[in-house]
């Protein structure tokens, strides 16, 4: 199993219930194949430049283990779930 960081971007006008929600179903689907060690919620930032015409965004950290057959299932999960605006996963090297 490798070490991976997950960071989500979830779009701002989600509220509070939605986003612990989205949090529920993505550590589900980590725990399926992996372990999540940690959630970091960074709460609403202003986003960089716009993405899907959103200035701010909420910021999710995920901070788990897995093997890598569950990284492509993830990120496809991701691209269809509509309040995720951006995402990123990449192994963390020992």
């Amino acid at each position: 199993m490798n070490q991976y960081e997950s960071v989500v971007i979830i779009n701002p006008r989600v509220d509070e219930e939605g986003v612990k929600g989205l949090v529920q179903k993505f550590t589900d689907l980590i725990n399926t194949d992996g372990k999540v060690e940690k959630v970091d919620e960074l709460g609403k930032r202003r986003l960089a430049y716009e993405v899907q015409k959103n200035k701010e965004g909420y910021y999710l950290v995920f901070y788990f283990e897995a093997n890598p057959n569950l990284i492509s299932e993830l990120e496809r999960i991701y691209r269809i779930t509509d309040e995720v605006i951006k995402f990123m996963t990449i192994k963390v090297e020992e």
